[in-house]
This record gives C-alpha cells, structure tokens and sequence, in this order.
C-alpha cells in the first residue's frame, strides 16, 4: 500500500511523507513520480528502494540506492523530475487547478504494485483571485481569507506564472503579480517605473491591506527592476532581489518621462557556447565600472526600505553572487546597514517556491537560445527551501502593519 501523508492534498508548497507498506521483507523496488505541465511536457523521476524487514519503506528515513538521487530525500521525487529528452522549464500559469503528480511503486519486473494521485493546490481555502484591468495595470490581485490587516507584495514576474504570488498569498500577504513585460511598462525600447509605480498604489488601496509601504519580490531581469523602484519611487518597504543586479540591461528605465537607467549592452565576445545548443550568459554584460557605463547602475543607496539579497554560487546565467557582493560593498560604502544577504552553493539561477521539477537550462529571447542556468538539483532543492521560508520572513519583519490602515480604507 502506497501512503502519502498527512495527505494526498496539499499546497504546492508543502511537503508530504511518502510511505510503502505491504512489501516483502527486504524486497528491492522502484519508486516514481509523474507529472504533466500545462505545455503537455512530461516529467518525471525514479529511485530504487529496498524495504525493511517488515516489508515497509518510509522516505523520511530510508535512502534511495539510486535512479534520480541517492541518500535519504524526503522531497527527492519531486524535486528530481526533469523531461526525458531536451531539458524544459516547467509551466504552471493556472493557479485554480492543482498540479496532480502520480507517485507508483513497481517490482523489479517493472509491474505496478501501488499508485497514487497527489493534488498540489496553489489557493489554499479562502484565497481570492481577482483578475486586475483597472487603468494602464493589468494583473493578478491574491488575497488571503480573514479580515487582515495584511501585508502588501508587488510581484513582478518575468514568466506569467503565478505560482510565487498564489503560494506568498496562502501565508498571509495580499500579493499583486504583473508581468514584466506587458505592452504597458515596456514598448520595446524603454521600461516605464511609472507603470510600477500604478501597481503599487492600486494595491496599497486594496481594503484588507495594512501595511504603511509595499514590498516587491522579484528574480533576474525583474529584480533590476524591483531595485529601480526602491530607489526612485516612494513607498518601498521592503524588496527581495533573488539572482539579480543592480545593473541595467537591454532596455532604458525611464521615470516621470525621464530617462533615470541607461542600459548596459551586451558583450556577445564573451558569450560562452560549451556545445550546440546552450549558451552560458554569465560573463556577456561589459564592465559597469567603466566610467561611460556608470549611469546603468541602480542607485540603490537611496533606498529607504531594506533589502533582502539572495543569491546562487552556481548560476551560470549571471554572475549573481559577484553582482550582490557588489551590492552589498556599495551599500557600506554609504553607510548603509538597510539589508541581508543569502547565498547559495550548488545553486542555479532559476529559484523559486520549492517542490517543483528542477530547471537546468531555460530558452531565452534575449539570447535567441536555449541559455544554462546551473545548479545542482540536490543543492538546488535545498536553497528553495531555504529561501522560501527566508522571504516571508523578511517581509513579515519589515512590513509592519496596523488596523489603522484599514479603519481608514473602511
């Protein structure tokens, strides 16, 4: 009998103890995962078990003798699954349905003993979602159950996935999720903060919202952004910048029709192709110190709220932990004591909420082609575990809120 407790439902987020009983004593099995994204990919992963002398296997405690990972992991079925042939990022825009995985356990023969569908759910009960179309923002608006006050998250999101927003609005945030990339912030040739800027007001309006400022979560390109804000716009509270820097690239940032960020262009000399397929992007950016470069940076010592850095020693898309130690000196340099820092060993550039397939190269249109992000899946796994918890955390610290806030709205 395959169990998976404390439930077969759960949030995407949560963990879930995977038992076997029924087995013969010391019989040696396979154990699987599978899942279909919403792109119809398939993935999917495997570990070889073997049974204790009364016939039972508990992945809290035994070790996998091999297949995806070996060692006792918990999770390791999850996090392990990839694509059988060239590697793909996993989807999930969708966040009414759950994403169902199919865990089964199959004899040495290969013939299924037990299966069993886990349903990982990104609204919990209660959350609310509410498509935004209200002057120039278009976006997602998730809002926990309860009467709040609750804290208020801008999520600028590079991929139209919601999973980082729905999950964060579970622990009790009222989270905003945007897209980057829509024709209202970005023409082509410049971002506009002022679109932003909109986001955060409309949601700093919001009824059950009690905090004075706003908090921006962001990664990559949208982490640049995320420090642009906190630098230029009133009202940031609270920013969490994964894998990002404090350098523009690609397009111009302009700010009450101002320009405010030129661009930094790319170096395409120093772009590395190990094969024909993937490229490593890690060194392509020129020298943001050379003195005709400098207006590309982000001021961020005239940040008023505090920052939370994190990033990945293994990213191979930037140099991530090279851009925040640049960060983190600028910031002393100024006196400033306004952040914490967070890095990871083993780590790849794609962080985000744990228990999803592991992403070792992502198609980047930037680039025109597949690009490598890094990482090593085990170490990987344990950074967004990590860092998941740390990001609610740091917000639930630095964004006070007070019934004040809602008595006013009301």
């Amino acid at each position: 009998m395959l169990q998976l407790l404390p439930s077969a439902k759960c949030l995407f987020d949560e963990p879930i103890q995977v038992k076997v009983t029924g087995l013969s004593p010391r019989q040696v099995v396979t154990m699987r995962a599978r899942l279909i994204d919403e792109k119809g990919a398939v993935f999917s992963s495997l570990a070889t078990y073997r049974a204790n002398g009364s016939g039972e296997i508990d992945l809290d405690r035994d070790a996998s003798l091999g297949g995806s990972y070996v060692g006792v992991e918990p999770m390791g079925l999850l996090w392990s699954m990839c694509t059988e042939t060239l590697p793909k990022m996993f989807q999930k825009t969708n966040s009414m349905n759950p994403q169902i995985v199919t865990f089964s356990v199959h004899d040495e023969g290969n013939r299924v003993l037990a299966e069993m569908m886990n349903e990982r759910f990104l609204m919990g009960d209660g959350v609310s979602r509410v498509f935004v179309k209200e002057g120039n923002i278009r976006g997602v608006l998730f809002t926990p159950p309860g009467e709040g006050p609750f804290p208020a998250v801008l999520d600028l999101c590079i991929s139209k996935s919601e999973i980082r927003a729905c999950l964060l609005a579970n622990k009790g945030f009222v989270v905003f999720m945007v897209d980057l990339y829509n024709d209202k912030a970005f023409n082509g040739k410049e971002m506009q903060l002022d679109y932003f800027e909109e986001a955060m007001d409309f949601l700093k309006l919001q009824a059950k919202v009690g905090s004075k400022g706003v908090g921006i979560m962001a990664n990559s390109k949208g982490a640049i952004i995320g420090l642009s804000l906190a630098a230029f716009v009133p009202g940031v509270k609270a920013v969490v910048c994964i894998n990002g820097r404090n350098t523009n690239s690609s397009v111009v940032v302009c700010y009450k029709k101002q320009e405010v960020l030129s661009t930094l262009m790319f170096d395409y000399i120093k772009l590395i192709n190990p094969d024909s397929f993937f490229v490593i992007g890690r060194y392509v950016f020129k020298n943001p110190l050379a003195e005709k470069l400098k207006a590309s940076t982000v001021p961020i010592e005239r940040a008023k709220g505090h920052f939370l850095f994190a990033a990945s020693e293994d990213d191979l898309h930037w140099a991530s932990k090279a851009h925040m130690d640049g960060m983190v000196e600028r910031l002393q340099c100024h006196g400033k004591e306004n952040f914490e820092s967070v890095s990871y060993p083993g780590a790849g550039h794609l962080l985000e909420p744990p228990y999803r397939p592991y992403c070792p190269s992502s198609f980047q249109g930037a680039e025109g082609t597949l690009v490598m992000m890094g990482g090593e899946p085990k170490s990987h796994a344990a950074a967004e575990v990590h860092l998941w918890k740390k990001i609610q955390d740091f917000f639930r610290t630095r964004l006070s809120c007070n019934t004040e806030q809602i008595q006013a709205k009301l």
